[in-house]
């Protein structure tokens, strides 16, 4: 499995501990699919606690990109959680310029936002996740029945960090986040 749905609330607490001023986050989803409305519902469920308001994006295709985000941004208590979105990491480069206009601080689920510009992201780890893979394909070659495999979840997380995207928002990233992420780029 790629994705756990509890791993929604881990984005929403560190956007929350980049930015602890925030009142409203938006949740860019797609509601036509199931991770959308589920990694929502964790979000929704965990936002009392932090003392913030979540509003879903509802994306369909790349331009509903300009005109959800523009309608939800209003101003600096504003931030932006991206889920699990083929779409927009397909039209990424698009979505973070849209994003970047509105200076909207971001947390995704992808790491190939943060080398693009995104400023933060956590997500499983790909590489452990296919070296896993790898095994249970040996163990199939080998003879076990792939229904008697277990599902595994990730294990492995990585936060990273675009510093250069954080001080272009104006963005104070505490040092407590630094020190736990896999990646810094500056």
């Amino acid at each position: 499995m790629t994705l756990e749905y509890s791993l929604a609330a881990k984005w929403l607490e560190l956007l929350k501990e980049t930015v602890p001023t925030l009142k409203r986050i938006a949740v860019l989803r797609n509601a036509t699919t199931s991770a959308g409305p589920a990694l929502f519902g964790v979000i929704q469920a965990v936002s009392p606690y932090l003392k913030v308001d979540v509003t879903a994006l509802n994306i369909r295709n790349a331009d509903d990109f300009e005109p959800a985000i523009t309608s939800f941004a209003r101003g600096p208590d504003d931030g932006l959680i991206v889920g699990a979105s083929a779409l927009a990491a397909t039209h990424r480069r698009h979505f973070l310029e849209v994003v970047a206009r509105h200076r909207l601080p971001a947390i995704y689920e992808q790491g190939v936002f943060i080398a693009d510009g995104g400023p933060m992201s956590f997500a499983p780890n790909l590489i452990d996740q296919f070296r896993r893979a790898a095994g249970y394909v040996d163990r199939i070659l080998k003879g076990e029945k792939p229904a008697d495999l277990p599902v595994q979840a990730p294990t492995k997380y990585e936060l990273l960090i675009n510093l250069k995207t954080a001080k272009a928002l104006d963005l104070i990233v505490p040092n407590t986040l630094l020190a736990r992420a896999e990646e810094v780029i500056e």
